[in-house]
């Protein structure tokens, strides 16, 4: 765990409205998963910066507990040409707390490091959280995971 700066960046991406209430999230993000992979819009996506895939938490309503947006896609360049059916963000960097978790993908690496992330004791800005798939998750049986939570 180390505190990292983050400088702003926009997003283009699929987006949905979930919560953790329920597991509905459990239930949403995998199918936002499946969406994004299954008609390749990381391919679609212009003016990206890199071939990372980024998850983002976002529009928090309170907490981990209530309503947040999830967007699913790429940091790009700039927000000047946005394909139809996905959205276009920016946002103000800040101070973060950065995680790695290694591991399998498929035996819920991801939604386990976020149990443990709602455990500890942060100061939590609920503003923008996200993690970030790069080269390190192409393997998803040894994935190494960045996971980048906003603090105050």
């Amino acid at each position: 765990m180390q505190q990292v700066q983050i400088e702003s960046f926009n997003i283009i991406g699929i987006a949905i409205r979930t919560t953790n209430e329920n597991g509905q999230a459990a239930t949403d993000i995998p199918k936002l998963w499946d969406a994004f992979l299954s008609n390749a819009l990381l391919s679609k996506i212009p003016s990206k910066i890199d071939g990372t895939i980024y998850s983002l938490y976002t529009e928090y309503e309170s907490d981990h507990t209530k309503p947040y947006t999830t967007i699913l896609g790429c940091k790009v360049e700039h927000l000047d040409e946005i394909p139809e059916g996905m959205v276009g963000k920016s946002f103000k960097g800040g101070k973060y707390l950065k995680l790695t978790a290694n591991g399998n993908l498929t035996e819920g690496l991801v939604a386990n490091q976020w149990y443990q992330i709602w455990d500890m004791d942060l100061d939590r800005r609920y503003t923008v959280d996200f993690e970030a798939y790069g080269e390190k998750t192409q393997n998803p049986q040894e994935a190494q995971v960045d996971f980048f939570i906003a603090i105050e």
